[in-house]
């Protein structure tokens, strides 16, 4: 996969580092597993699009006036890829409990008011991703990094 670091640019992908990838993703894995969430996180399970093998992340499910959004804040990830071609397709998993959902990608002009929840609530864990931009950016700040961050609504 093509590493990019354009915030603007929608092939946007920062690969994690390797304290993510082989410490912090698997534990809040594991505990997401065993039915512990760590502030709103689930185990994402979507058809992989090349192979057909459903596919596993963790990620952060936003809540945000009613409505459930997946954020990927190091852009244009497997699973983002995954999802897409699945036509928004997948479920999520704590513990033993499971959801089925379809979801849909928003549109750029709609993203400001999620990516400045989504900072607000984790901006502990992903504010590196959003280099300076946060939860007191202006929209305008915001919709010119959407591209950069694809964003689903789950229906």
């Amino acid at each position: 996969m093509n590493e990019s670091t354009d915030h603007s640019s929608p092939d946007r992908y920062l690969a994690p580092g390797w304290f993510t990838r082989t410490v912090f993703n698997p534990t809040v894995h594991w505990l997401a597993r065993r039915g512990v969430s760590l502030m709103g996180s689930r185990e994402l399970r979507v058809v992989g699009r090349t192979s057909g093998k459903t596919r596993t992340t963790v990620v952060n499910l936003l809540d945000l006036e009613g409505r459930r959004y997946l954020v990927a804040p190091r852009g244009t990830t497997q699973w983002v890829r995954n999802m897409r071609a699945a036509d928004g397709v997948g479920e999520l998993h704590i513990g033993r409990k499971f959801e089925s959902f379809q979801a849909t990608e928003l549109d750029d002009d709609a993203k400001a008011p999620v990516l400045r929840a989504y900072v607000e609530r984790w901006g502990w864990e992903v504010g590196q991703f959003f280099e300076g931009v946060g939860k007191s950016s202006t929209d305008d700040e915001l919709a010119a990094i959407a591209p950069g961050f694809p964003v689903f609504r789950l229906d």
